[in-house]
């Protein structure tokens, strides 16, 4: 449910309005989706308003603890009032910096939706073309720094568009990292996958391909979206 200066789901609300990137589908299906495993160390890059972080607090139950860090000290400002106001204050702590000079013991598991628009393209502010643009965090310097940040058998999830996966890929082999899932997101049955939602790993495995439909062809959402979004969303 969208308010004034945010959304609200089930058990948390989201107020974004000082934060470049707003709520989206594509952070509440990372939210939704990252695989948790036995994972109790967590790193959210690029956590804007905190979004996925919160989500992962509530899917983690206790003992979880998500560090979110955000570049934008307004929009880290922002998810530290998100997460103050949340249930699960304890869960999660907001860092303002860059993952490139971040130090901190290793996470079981790291999630972005990172930035994959190329320079050139048009933005209404200065602080989204921060937040989307490739040279503020690319490929090579994301693999190479989560790999620095994972454990030995620890994993990283992302959601990226078709046009960046290949490129994604190429960069995280060359970066030690290897993919292990790819889920193919699919807007409507019958149309070809638009976001994929990527799990990988730093050490090689078979790799588990699936589809993630939202919505089937007959109307309405998918069956596994459904299951997926439903403790978030307030209408599901």
């Amino acid at each position: 449910m969208m308010a004034s200066r945010g959304f609200t789901f089930k058990q948390f609300h989201i107020n974004h309005d000082q934060c470049a990137m707003k709520v989206g589908t594509d952070g509440i299906l990372l939210g939704a989706w990252a695989p948790l495993g036995q994972a109790r160390r967590i790193l959210d890059v690029g956590t804007g308003s905190g979004l996925v972080a919160l989500m992962l607090a509530q899917r983690g139950g206790a003992g979880v603890h998500i560090t979110g860090i955000e570049l934008d000290a307004r929009a880290a400002a922002q998810a530290r009032d998100n997460v103050a106001a949340s249930p699960w204050p304890d869960r999660v702590e907001i860092v303002t910096g860059d993952l490139q000079s971040y130090q901190a013991p290793r996470f079981e598991l790291i999630v972005s939706n990172p930035p994959y628009f190329s320079h050139g393209q048009a933005f209404d502010c200065a602080a989204r073309a921060g937040a989307r643009h490739t040279g503020s965090l690319d490929f090579p310097a994301l693999f190479r720094h989560c790999n620095r940040l994972l454990t030995e058998d620890g994993r990283l999830s992302l959601i990226l568009p078709y046009q960046a996966l290949d490129d994604a890929c190429d960069q995280a082999e060359v970066n030690g990292l290897h993919l292990i899932e790819k889920q193919n997101v699919i807007t409507r049955d019958g149309k070809p996958p638009g976001r994929f939602l990527l799990q990988l790993s730093r050490v090689k495995g078979y790799l588990i391909e699936g589809c993630l439909v939202i919505n089937s062809a007959y109307g309405g959402y998918g069956e596994t979206y459904t299951n997926m979004v439903s403790p978030f969303y307030l209408k599901m």
